[in-house]
């Protein structure tokens, strides 16, 4: 029977990217609205997608209403060039992860999700790479809502679809590198493991008071027996 909804980040838990993520997202945004704005610079670290596109060219002058306007042929042109120029030397799977899932995706009381700030075509494109993909069956994306507080609804949600169970408060489980992730758990009300293995350290993530802080995903049954935690 299943017992836990568990969801996880990808950007600095899961895996990393190198710079081809960035360089691909100045070059999209330079050819559709002719300029990157802030992107060479920006923290795009726990935010959106959406909010990044936002958030760069604001930074150039660009009011929302023009951003609005070209805003769908600007995602679908990044997650174009993000597929074809990405390549499997350009992501690291951090440490503990493929294990990790392994063992998770055997265990039938847990049900496994994705709940990350991407764009699902670039995000699933990361995920393929390492070949890591599959054990993922469904997520909440940039796509499904404009805000990160939005996700943990549009994941159980979907999970409901997929099992007929409606996942609540500490059954769901959302593990994620940043205070965003910690902060969209606690306003869904729901358990948030924070690991210290993206941009943020230990003591950054500490402040925000997380359910369980781990430095990173390598002791396999230390994750689990905190996932399984009530």
């Amino acid at each position: 029977m299943l017992k836990k909804l568990v969801l996880f980040d990808i950007d600095g838990t899961l895996l990393k990217v190198g710079s081809v993520n960035r360089r691909i997202l100045v070059d999209a945004l330079t050819e559709v609205y002719g300029t990157p704005g802030s992107a060479e610079s920006h923290n795009f670290a726990g935010k959106m997608d959406s909010v990044i596109i936002y958030e760069v060219l604001r930074n150039a002058g660009l009011p929302d209403e023009e951003i609005a306007s070209l805003f769908d042929k600007a995602r679908e042109t990044y997650i174009e060039m993000f597929r074809s120029n990405t390549r499997p030397s350009d992501v690291t799977l951090l440490a503990g992860v493929r294990k990790l899932l392994e063992a998770l995706s055997d265990m039938p009381e847990i049900f496994l999700g994705l709940l990350t700030g991407n764009f699902e075509g670039s995000g699933r494109h990361k995920l393929e790479l390492p070949g890591i993909n599959h054990f993922f069956t469904f997520g909440a994306f940039a796509d499904d809502g404009r805000h990160r507080n939005e996700l943990p609804p549009a994941a159980v949600e979907k999970a409901f679809r997929l099992t007929g169970k409606i996942f609540t408060g500490k059954d769901v489980v959302i593990i994620g590198d940043t205070e965003h992730d910690v902060m969209c758990a606690r306003a869904y009300k729901t358990r948030s493991i924070a690991v210290a293995s993206g941009t943020y350290s230990a003591e950054e993530l500490k402040k925000h008071e997380p359910d369980v802080l781990l430095e990173n995903l390598s002791s396999t049954g230390v994750v689990i027996n905190e996932i399984l935690r009530s």
